[in-house]
């Protein structure tokens, strides 16, 4: 049974008098119920028994056996540990009436003001007024001192009774009469501390009487609470006696009192050391995470800075494939897991400050400042990639081109070339006739004049040659060693051609007759021949444009020729009417033609044939270039496509990040509402996700068309992948902060108003809504808070302790969650290393050390083991076998600074 002895010594007169003056204004006309009267007697007879047992004693009949004061001066001697007077031992009524006036007056020494109760009633034998006098003793020794949360008595019980039975079902406190008259309250409180001993779950709400049988016999026999009621007595009243009901309860409050105060330690050892084993699997997930992400970024920067060039496009392009598979397939996760990385890495140091832990460090090397910096080099490194690439298409392209157009042009100049050394070492003047020498100057002159119009051609063909080596052109070799043929072999020409003039010229005295029908057909044939194989050559040019303007140039270039093409036609005819006057001379004259045109080697018929050719290759022309433009227009409306969907994803983006700008600084509802408004916008905003993938689609056609730039818009795929990549990291943190908020108000015990105090005062000093306040800024919001910073001695030094604990770094800036720590830091409390230091020594018996036994007789398994795999043997002077040393353990919880 438990001892009041010590909770009676504490309680001063004052609120024992108090208290007393509400109690005892007590209806005593209610006794006059039978059902409740037999009910106070059972159980006020149980109560006393249940202490004069302990003096070898007990009564049979309330009224009776209290009328000489003998037994009432023993029961007030049991239940306060102190000596009353010596009772008088004679049987007179005076000597009766003696004895129980000591004890009355012993009652009032207490506090407690006895309201129409005299010495004489209970001598003779007033039920009604020895019940009151027990139920004053009863709730000045029993009920008085409880007190649970700054409440005492009856309130004080009527909470403890409602605390240990709200998670049982059925079950409703709410106060001491119909709320017992089932039973379920008297199992679920003794299941709530001795579970072994109640099966809750098999008890039924409709069986009043075994119920309550079942805990009046449970704790008889293994809680030593005597059964004060029958079931029946409770079942078969209207409303059971509140008396009877609090003082049977209240044996249950002090029967666990004990065990209440070491589930409390235990309580508090088990949260701090939960959360310690939670902070050090965060920091082991960190830590693994942090290394992995670290490794894939090692693994894939010396990949985005291999420049190792390609020949062709389609090697590139496929290079161009594997990169854009790593941006839409393989970076995406690891974007994820760094947000996770810094969500985590916060919200572990938002605990360790809450639970007063030293903050975590890393690794050496996986800050998350080094995974950034390592993040921003890997991001460096991928747009240099990118942009190497696209500048290696281009010049890969301009090099096919360009390589295409050389052998084209080469090969047209070595057709020419074919034959003429061969011609120009001839010696047939030396046996020709005058004639025949002067012809064949007039046809070295001709020839003079096409070397002199193919020299543009050998220039365009070593230009182009320059160029691919300008551009590394991979088979620049075999280029080069063509173009010095070329150009050897027009040197060649060259001196040959001038030889031969010079011995033209020393025979030209010797020759007379030159047809000048021949000579003017050679002289206008030739360039005209060079027209129409510069305008096939033309014609065939290959070409590369990148927009419509180009092609629409191209366009413009051609019809400007073929508007020169009926003069073209003319020369044309006037140059065949030269021939056509030859032949009629000759069979006028009945002059024979021996061979052609002794002054040039091209021919009305070769003049003929390239003319259908260059009249051919029009109208393909016409089909090419017009290709072309279908193919630009086509490029255009991919252009236009891609800057529809890049502006309107621009702009959702901006909308959305001034959205949660907004929604940051703005308190609408609690924290709990904003958090889950913050979650429903970010899955509003996840719903987008489609249309990047679209724009990405988008965006492939471009780069497969080979479409480098866009004038309908200023997005780029990367600028939008950027700002992407931004929102969803952006809402992320936004929701990590609130979620954090939420631990603070939790664990500080920190209210919504006062929250909503320290971000109205945050935000109307966060005057450009950067959600961090500068210095000055700071400083202003203090003062209107009431911290007395101003002051240029005392407030100077104030001020900079306090940017020391919101602003460890020296940034100059303080955020909202730095601010929240500092204001719950200096409004709430938390458990500290004295206090769990405390705990520990209530386990052990207020021994300076502990057992393996009694931690595992105290603690969950898991926490027990934890603490003995921690903790150093204890080597004080008292120290026994196995005992382990719980104060350095406790202090070394809290870090270094709390020793």
């Amino acid at each position: 049974m438990v001892d009041y002895h010590a909770a009676n010594n504490q309680s001063s007169t004052g609120e024992v008098q108090t208290y007393m003056e509400q109690e005892n204004d007590w209806d005593r006309d209610l006794l006059l119920d039978p059902a409740w009267e037999k009910q106070q007697r059972k159980t006020f007879t149980a109560w006393c028994n249940s202490h004069l047992r302990k003096s070898g004693t007990q009564i049979e009949n309330i009224e009776e056996d209290f009328r000489d004061g003998l037994k009432l001066m023993l029961l007030l001697e049991v239940i306060s540990g102190e000596r009353l007077p010596k009772p008088e031992r004679g049987k007179m009524r005076v000597h009766k009436i003696n004895n129980v006036n000591k004890a009355l007056d012993f009652i009032a020494s207490k506090g407690v003001r006895l309201v129409s109760i005299g010495a004489e009633e209970i001598v003779d034998g007033n039920a009604k007024m020895t019940l009151g006098m027990i139920w004053t003793i009863i709730l000045r020794f029993a009920i008085q001192d409880i007190s649970v949360e700054e409440t005492s008595a009856k309130e004080g019980l009527l909470l403890w009774c409602q605390r240990k039975t709200a998670p049982y079902k059925n079950v409703n406190v709410q106060n001491f009469h119909m709320s017992w008259k089932d039973g379920l309250a008297f199992n679920a409180l003794i299941h709530r501390h001795r579970p072994d001993l109640i099966d809750y779950d098999s008890l039924r709400k409709d069986d009043p009487v075994t119920n309550l049988n079942n805990a009046f016999e449970v704790a008889e026999k293994h809680l030593d609470i005597p059964k004060m009621l029958d079931a029946e007595d409770i079942v078969n009243t209207a409303r059971p006696d509140e008396k009877a009901i609090m003082t049977y309860v209240s044996s249950f409050y002090h029967a666990f009192s004990g065990a209440q105060k070491a589930e409390t330690a235990a309580n508090r050892i088990c949260k701090v050391l939960a959360v310690n084993q939670e902070n050090e699997h965060m920091m082991e997930d960190y830590e693994k995470l942090a290394s992995d992400l670290l490794e894939w970024i090692r693994r894939t920067i010396p990949w985005l800075e291999n420049r190792t060039q390609e020949k062709t496009v389609n090697d590139m392009q496929a290079k161009q494939e594997d990169f854009r598979d790593y941006r839409c397939v393989h970076k995406p996760p690891k974007v994820q897991e760094k947000c996770q990385l810094e969500i985590g890495f916060n919200t572990l140091q938002t605990k360790l400050r809450l639970s007063n832990r030293p903050a975590f460090m890393p690794s050496e090397g996986r800050m998350v400042s080094d995974i950034n910096g390592a993040w921003h080099t890997l991001e460096g490194a991928e747009k240099g990639y990118e942009e190497w690439i696209l500048s290696e298409i281009r010049r890969l392209e301009r090099l096919e081109h360009l390589a295409e157009k050389f052998h084209q042009k080469a090969a047209i100049h070595e057709s020419w070339t074919d034959g003429k050394e061969t011609m120009l070492t001839k010696k047939d003047y030396e046996t020709s006739t005058l004639s025949e020498v002067k012809a064949l100057l007039r046809k070295h002159e001709a020839f003079e004049s096409d070397l002199a119009a193919h020299q543009d051609r050998v220039e365009q063909i070593a230009a182009i040659a320059q160029e691919l080596n300008e551009l590394d052109y991979y088979d620049s070799a075999s280029v080069n060693a063509r173009c010095q043929k070329i150009c050897d072999q027009w040197d060649a020409l060259g001196a040959l051609t001038q030889s031969r003039k010079e011995s033209l010229e020393r025979t030209e005295k010797q020759l007379e007759s030159i047809d000048e029908l021949y000579l003017e057909y050679a002289k206008r044939a030739a360039p005209f021949n060079n027209w129409m194989e510069g305008a096939m050559e033309d014609l065939q040019d290959m070409f590369i444009v990148h927009n419509i303007e180009e092609i629409q140039g191209l366009i413009t270039a051609h019809e400007q020729f073929k508007s020169t093409l009926s003069d073209a036609n003319k020369e044309r005819k006037a140059i065949q009417s030269i021939q056509d006057q030859v032949e009629e001379i000759a069979h006028n004259n009945g002059i024979k033609l021996s061979g052609g045109n002794p002054y040039t080697t091209i021919t009305p018929k070769s003049i003929d044939s390239k003319w259908e050719k260059v009249m051919a290759m029009v109208p393909q022309r016409d089909d090419a270039l017009q290709e072309e433009l279908n193919k630009q227009n086509s490029n255009d409306t991919l252009r236009a496509e891609f800057a529809t969907q890049a502006n309107a994803v621009g702009a959702y983006i901006q909308d959305k990040m001034e959205e949660i700008g907004r929604r940051s600084i703005e308190m609408n509802g609690t924290l709990e509402d904003q958090l889950t408004h913050l979650k429903d916008y970010q899955t509003t905003i996840m719903s987008y996700m489609p249309e990047i993938n679209k724009l990405e689609g988008s965006h492939q056609h471009i780069q497969e068309a080979l479409i480098f730039d866009n004038q309908y818009t200023s997005y780029t795929m990367e600028h939008l992948r950027v700002g992407w990549e931004q929102l969803l990291t952006t809402i992320a943190r936004t929701i990590n902060e609130v979620e954090n908020q939420i631990l603070t108000r939790d664990a500080k015990g920190i209210s919504q108003e006062q929250l909503f105090e320290y971000r109205t005062s945050f935000n109307h000093f966060d005057k450009d809504h950067s959600g961090a306040l500068m210095a000055e800024e700071f400083k202003a919001c203090l003062i209107s808070l009431g911290y007395d910073v101003e002051n240029e001695k005392q407030g100077d030094s104030e001020f900079t302790r306090i940017m020391g604990i919101v602003d460890p770094n020296g940034s100059g800036a303080v955020t909202f969650q730095a601010f929240i720590d500092f204001m719950s830091r200096e409004t709430t409390d938390t458990d500290t290393a004295d206090q769990v230091i405390a705990s520990f020594k209530i386990l052990a018996a207020d021994k300076t050390y502990i057992t393996a036994e009694e931690l595992r007789r105290e603690l969950p398994p898991d926490q027990a083991e934890y603490c003995i795999a921690r903790m150093a043997p204890y080597s004080g002077p008292d120290a026994v076998p196995g005992a382990l040393d719980y104060m350095s353990f406790s202090t070394a919880l809290y870090g270094e600074s709390d020793l």
